[in-house]
């Protein structure tokens, strides 16, 4: 007669903010732990633990106590799960359904969800447990827009709703949605916009107070203060004041008293990142708080600012960068981004920039040199080398072949033969272990081998069939990589042939063939100055 199974229980239990107020009493965690109890005593099933995720959102799984259920599930201490009902475990309904229906069943557990008579054990109870789901998903997002609305009414309203005052501010005492200024920070605020409006550029500003080791933005929150290289690891990093952190001080309109709303609204209720959306919906409430900076020299300071950004004239076309994303530095392995020299106005609008290292742009010389390469010289020497290899692809030239694949099918084939040997000496050893083992069993049956020595050389044969038959899949798979470097090489001499003709370069043609040009500093050699550039072709990696 088969044994009744023993369950041992994970009570779950959950509340926050998602769940509403008019239920907030019938679902506290109290309440679900005394019906969770009473039900588990009446049925006779073992409480294993309770895990409580209190002020967590059921729209998503990242809570510690649900993580901590599932790492118990899957250590083998609990067969089974108990909620007061199906929106505990969750509101999003396709990770509940998930677990519900995948993962709780291959890890052999049983889910109980008391009030909505949900139990895995009974097939009835079950059909109707999809829809469930998807109600307490759609019930989530009503009550998500709900918040929004409310939060989006007291901004409105002048009010501060972030979860954290900015640099220069605290939350009010009596007030948290009221800002006070900070006179820790506050005289760093309006040092910041002293710099900018004495002409240092955000540059200058984030560097002299990386020299000075103001603590940051980040490090300066409450939350921070005193721990923050726990964070990051670094006690740097405390004052490593970026070009971002400056401008969004020098931008923001909260320093000037006001309060802007939905500048970067969250993308949806099931995701935490924000996006910025181009002004539309932005709004500004002014007059909320004391100001750090006087309203009117906000102004004026947003106009400096605006003045600063260099437009090109109207009769200059704007620089296509075509080279995005596929210039590295040699040194740091930043990229290169194209700058603007400004003392220059030539016709061709390529005659105009240049690439630099974009570490040293915004670090300066401690960091990177500069790594400087005019646009013009980058765009003729890729254009004459993608021209000389499609020629010499054209015409089946030999030198091609062999520096191109010559090289990669020469350490290959030697390759590719060792591995074969080393397969066959594998197969071998294999065919002589059966036979050892054939024979080792033969002669234990007619106990003439001790039943010790038996077990070790068993064991030791077992041992060595294993490495073995690791080794031989260890070497097909490299056998598969050498025939595709091969087919690789193929492939991207017959690719290239298509280009022998090209007169200029576009993006479209540069990703199809190029998946990175590595920039070396310049250097001084004869008088002459070489700069040299590593360029790393699809298919086949580097060409010297």
């Amino acid at each position: 007669m088969k044994q009744p199974t023993i369950y041992n229980a994970a009570l779950y239990l959950r509340l926050s903010k998602d769940d509403g107020i008019d239920n907030a009493e019938s679902s506290s965690i109290q309440t679900q732990k005394e019906m969770l109890t009473r039900y588990c005593k009446e049925n006779s099933i073992i409480i294993a633990d309770y895990y409580v995720d209190d002020g967590y959102s059921g729209t998503n799984f990242d809570r510690p106590d649900f993580k901590r259920m599932i790492a118990d599930i899957e250590d083998g201490k609990i067969n089974c799960v108990i909620t007061k009902d199906l929106s505990r475990l969750g509101r999003n309904y396709l990770e509940s359904g998930a677990y519900i229906e995948i993962f709780f069943p291959e890890h052999n557990v049983r889910y109980i969800a008391v009030n909505d008579g949900v139990d895995t054990l009974r097939a009835m109870s079950m059909e109707i447990t999809p829809f469930r789901n998807l109600l307490n998903d759609m019930y989530a997002k009503d009550i998500s827009n709900k918040i929004k609305s409310a939060l989006l009414t007291r901004q409105k309203q002048g009010k501060f709703i972030g979860t954290k005052a900015p640099y220069g501010y605290i939350k009010d005492p009596l007030d948290k949605n009221h800002l006070i200024i900070d006179e820790r920070y506050a005289p760093i605020v309006r040092r910041i916009f002293e710099m900018c409006k004495s002409g240092m550029g955000i540059g200058k500003i984030s560097k002299q107070l990386r020299i000075e080791k103001i603590p940051r933005p980040a490090a300066a929150a409450a939350e921070f203060i005193g721990s923050f290289d726990r964070y990051t690891g670094s006690d740097e990093k405390v004052y490593d004041w970026t070009h971002g952190s400056v401008r969004d001080i020098l931008q923001n309109p909260i320093y000037a008293g006001h309060i802007r709303g939905q500048k970067r609204p969250k993308i949806s209720l099931k995701s935490d990142k924000r996006k910025y959306n181009g002004n539309h919906g932005e709004f500004i409430v002014e007059n909320c708080h004391e100001p750090i900076i006087d309203p009117k020299e906000w102004e004026t300071i947003q106009r400096l600012i605006a003045s600063r950004r260099r437009e090109p004239p109207e009769n200059e076309k704007k620089y296509d960068n075509i080279f995005s994303g596929l210039l590295k530095c040699d040194c740091c392995g930043y990229s290169l981004t194209p700058t603007h020299a400004n003392r220059r106005n030539r016709p061709d609008v390529i005659d105009n920039y240049a690439y630099q290292c974009n570490m040293y742009r915004l670090r300066g010389r401690n960091y990177c040199t500069h790594h400087w390469l005019e646009a013009k010289d980058l765009n003729e020497a890729i254009l004459a080398d993608i021209q000389r290899i499609a020629k010499l692809a054209e015409e089946n030239d030999e030198k091609l072949l062999e520096s191109i694949i010559g090289k990669l099918r020469s350490s290959d084939a030697k390759k590719v033969k060792q591995d074969e040997r080393d397969i066959k000496k594998c197969n071998v050893r294999l065919a002589e272990l059966d036979r050892l083992f054939a024979k080792l069993y033969e002669e234990h049956a007619a106990e003439k081998i001790s039943e010790r020595n038996y077990a070790n050389l068993s064991a030791a044969y077992e041992k060595e069939q294993i490495e073995l038959e690791e080794k031989i899949k260890a070497l097909n798979l490299s056998l598969s990589e050498s025939k595709a470097n091969n087919e690789n090489a193929e492939n991207f001499v017959e690719l290239i042939k298509g280009y022998a003709d090209i007169t200029e370069l576009n993006a479209a043609l540069l990703n199809t063939l190029i998946d990175k040009i590595i920039v070396h500093e310049a250097e001084i050699v004869d008088g002459e100055k070489i700069q040299k550039l590593d360029v790393y072709y699809k298919f086949v990696g580097f060409i010297d």
